[in-house]
């Protein structure tokens, strides 16, 4: 069964369409305008070993806030497809990351079920990356998991700048999601027989 999906989502703000293939480790270069969260997703790819293709356009002139929000919606739609039933999924993941001072932990259950718990902003994370800053990455997660139906927990062990915490936690995000969404079973992984 193929686990890919192609979802395009168009507002007055911006033009996503996302490529999803959970089965295969090729992708293309992410194009949004945005050249540190292109590089983010480039990240997320090869971290998770997926085949992912992005393309964008954004309000960027604004502020690349509407760009990254809806990246982790649509994003989050096509993990939703991609999985279909998510049987036989692993359905758990944890990872922790290490970047030079930062150290990141992510800890993710793909249940249907949607919260996020970042604690990187309770904490002083100094500046941004290319314009990007960790309340943005925050603004992705949430789009993701909200569509993707993903209980995760973000916890920032150590570091204060904010490329490095950027970086780690999308890493750890993408190894984690790497092992929950692995075919390990032919059953559901769930006591209720759905997820």
């Amino acid at each position: 069964m193929s686990r890919t999906a192609t979802v395009t989502r168009t507002t007055s703000e911006t033009d996503i369409t996302v490529t999803l293939d959970l089965d295969t480790t090729s992708y293309e270069h992410p194009q949004t305008g945005h050249g540190f969260l292109d590089h983010m997703l480039d990240a997320l790819a090869r971290h998770a070993r997926i085949g992912l293709s992005v393309r964008a356009t954004g309000d960027l002139h604004i502020e690349p806030h509407h760009l990254i929000e809806d990246t982790g919606i649509t994003l989050g739609q096509a993990l939703t497809q991609a999985l279909g039933d998510r049987k036989g999924i692993e359905r758990y993941g944890s990872a922790f990351v290490p970047m030079d001072e930062t150290l990141a932990h992510v800890v993710l259950d793909l249940s249907g079920r949607a919260h996020l718990a970042f604690e990187p902003e309770t904490l002083n994370v100094w500046g941004d990356a290319g314009g990007m800053t960790h309340y943005h990455l925050r603004e992705f997660l949430r789009g993701l998991c909200n569509h993707a139906g993903i209980t995760m927990h973000v916890r920032l062990l150590a570091g204060r700048e904010a490329h490095h915490v950027i970086e780690a936690i999308v890493k750890a995000v993408a190894r984690a999601l790497r092992d929950a969404v692995q075919v390990t079973s032919q059953t559901m992984p769930s006591t209720k027989g759905s997820l």
